[in-house]
């Protein structure tokens, strides 16, 4: 059978159900993200009235109209599990014509690189720009037999099966670590860590280091090549971060904005904060990092971090976290447990990352 060119809008209606009996609760509230994926709600839903906020049942997708402000990306995700509650500001919608259009086979076209960029490019507006309910109903999709689009669904669908499997093994894991971690909390003293640190200020005075070695902490507790325009930037001020040290910077380690650099030295603004272990016989850096990776303690430096403009956890700050410090071989062994966990964990990511540059592939292989 011939494939078919149809405006998407004939094959998808809106979905506008209100949760006014209050049947779903703030714990079946999520966001989206544009990595397609539903998420935590990051919002402050503290006296929030859930009463106009919307129900996604399953096979239904949601997506955010605004797109100048996320990266030249389009949030949007599809609901493959039970119904769960999404802001009113967001657009529900579903496959009215499943003879036509596979639910699945959708949601591997929108995953595409192609389609975020169709879609920055095709919004519209002054102060934010949108790609609204007009623009995605007048997209023009071809499509191969429902057969043939099965075909390809399979396929795919058999690659988040794996990724899935793969990901329930990293949350066992986890557990197994965070298990390890509260029971040194409830049965050892917590100690100050100051005494095992020390503050590092090395600078790259001498230019050894050069712009493509400047690197930023994300919130992911990573370091990542620096996103800031670096055009005539002096970096001779800029401070050095050798391996086994830490960085952070201190108006976002809340978020988690710190890092154990395990890689070749790199170099970092000036306003962050250079530190290592100086006692490296009774703690270890890596067991340091899993305890900085911990929410808990995000939270706890937010409440303590302190300023006018702008509230940080500097260095003295720093120096008054107290942590339970067993001796360095049981450090060793939650230090494996964990970075086994982080390197599955990348892993998954790496994984994930795979299967979406695969769904340009198999769009393109249900057409040939």
């Amino acid at each position: 059978m011939a494939n078919k060119i149809y405006k998407l809008g004939e094959l998808i209606e809106i979905c506008d159900e209100r949760n006014t009996d209050l049947k779903f609760g703030i714990d079946d509230v999520r966001g989206i993200s544009t990595e397609k994926t539903f998420i935590e709600t990051k919002a402050n839903m503290d006296d929030v009235s859930l009463n106009s906020y919307k129900v996604v049942k399953n096979n239904e997708f949601v997506y955010v109209a605004d797109t100048s402000r996320r990266g030249d990306k389009i949030a949007l995700a599809y609901n493959r599990q039970n119904e769960i509650l999404v802001s009113s500001i967001y657009t529900v919608f579903r496959i009215r014509q499943p003879e036509k259009l596979l639910s699945s086979y959708l949601f591997m076209y929108f995953n595409r690189p192609q389609f975020d960029r169709f879609a920055r490019f095709n919004s519209w507006g002054s102060a934010r720009e949108t790609f609204d309910w007009a623009d995605m109903c007048d997209i023009e999709i071809t499509l191969p037999s429902l057969e043939i689009q099965q075909k390809f669904v399979s396929i795919y669908e058999a690659l988040l099966e794996n990724l899935q499997s793969f990901r329930q093994g990293l949350d066992d894991l986890k557990l197994v670590c965070d298990g390890y971690i509260e029971n040194l909390r409830k049965n050892l003293p917590c100690e100050k860590i100051g005494k095992y640190i020390q503050q590092c200020e090395l600078r790259n005075t001498n230019l050894n280091l050069n712009i493509s070695d400047i690197s930023g902490v994300e919130s992911s507790g990573k370091f990542a090549k620096t996103r800031a325009n670096t055009d005539g930037l002096q970096i001779s001020n800029y401070k050095v971060v050798k391996q086994n040290q830490f960085a952070y910077n201190p108006s976002r380690i809340n978020l988690g904005s710190i890092a154990l650099r395990t890689e070749r030295d790199c170099i970092v603004s000036p306003m962050y904060v250079v530190f290592e272990v100086c006692e490296i016989k009774k703690l270890l850096p890596e067991y340091l990092m899993l305890w900085f990776s911990r929410s808990e303690f995000h939270r706890s430096t937010l409440f303590y971090a302190s300023g006018s403009v702008r509230d940080t956890f500097d260095f003295s700050q720093m120096c008054e976290v107290s942590i339970p410090i067993p001796s360095i071989e049981i450090q060793k062994s939650i230090a494996e447990i964990y970075n086994a966990y982080t390197e599955r964990k990348q892993i998954a990511e790496q994984l994930n990352e795979q299967i979406k540059q695969i769904c340009p592939v198999l769009i393109k292989g249900s057409l040939a």
